[in-house]
């Protein structure tokens, strides 16, 4: 049977178990622009490429401040976050004017989970094509929690969405151990950087009109840095050496790299020889 026979409707299963309405959303996310986020014993950061449509337009914005004590980066369609961010606000304006308390991390993910999921039930509209990572601080501690289209929500350690994500996740998971160790929020942030640097492309270079930085932690409300307040964080990683990658190349390609790299001087193969003649007679309907 064809993909597209069960993609056009959230609530339609196919043969394998799969709703392709989310895995589309899923890869909207992939589409986005990277976004990084890290944390150690007190505090979380993210950092964010700021990606600007064309030199006569701004950058859109990648960095969200929810409530004092939280915020999210997001990957995706910027439209959609921005009605995700407006009910995060308002639940936790809500909770901070019944209980004069922040709102427990885990209860808010756990709300916008709840409103995220009912749209891959419902057929009247469309999974959230939208990704976050979002950093907080409560009485547990500092927070880094993934969410995904599919209303999935991870509490991590060290993550990243978004385009060329994987380079960037493959920095976390080799200095796991340095940047949780850390004990200050510019060394955290250096290590942000040094990770979002690795999802750019050759031709590009972290700067202040690229980057948007965030942080959160003990006694250190959410604050979004841009333009010359992470200026001199930046010029610091950028007289690092960067780590050269060579580009993915398919299977075929590295198949015909070896080929090509053999004895180059082999004589061509013969002509192949009629194994068996054909009756042409018979094939005209005349008798032999």
């Amino acid at each position: 049977m064809f993909r597209n026979q069960y993609d056009n409707d959230v609530t339609v299963w196919s043969p394998q178990g799969r709703l392709h309405q989310i895995e589309y959303a899923m890869e909207a996310v992939k589409q986005g622009s990277a976004v990084v986020g890290m944390k150690n014993a007190t505090h979380a950061a993210i950092a964010a490429v700021k990606r600007v449509p064309s030199e006569l337009a701004s950058y859109q914005k990648k960095l969200f401040a929810i409530d004092e004590h939280c915020g999210v980066g997001i990957a995706g369609l910027t439209a959609d976050a921005r009605t995700i961010n407006n009910f995060l606000q308002t639940e936790c304006l809500n909770h901070r004017y019944a209980y004069s308390r922040p709102m427990p991390l885990s209860r808010l993910v756990g709300t916008l989970g709840n409103k995220m999921q009912v749209t891959t039930q419902e057929e009247s509209g469309r999974p959230y094509g939208v990704g976050l990572l979002m950093i907080g601080f409560d009485h547990k501690g500092p927070h880094l929690i993934q969410i995904d289209p599919s209303a999935n929500h991870y509490e991590c350690k060290g993550m990243s969405i978004g385009a060329r994500s994987q380079s960037a996740r493959t920095y976390l998971e080799k200095h796991l151990d340095t940047y949780q160790a850390t004990q200050t929020v510019e060394d955290l942030v250096r290590h942000a950087l040094r990770a979002l640097r690795d999802t750019l492309t050759n031709d590009q270079e972290l700067s202040s009109k690229l980057v948007s930085v965030a942080v959160v932690g003990k006694d250190h409300p959410f604050q979004v840095y841009d333009d010359q307040l992470v200026e001199d964080l930046i010029s610091e990683v950028i007289k690092e050496p960067r780590a050269t990658v060579r580009p993915a190349q398919s299977t075929f390609a590295v198949q015909a790299e070896d080929l090509m790299e053999e004895d180059t001087n082999r004589p061509p193969p013969p002509d192949p020889e009629v194994a068996v003649a054909l009756d042409v007679a018979v094939h005209r309907g005349t008798n032999p």
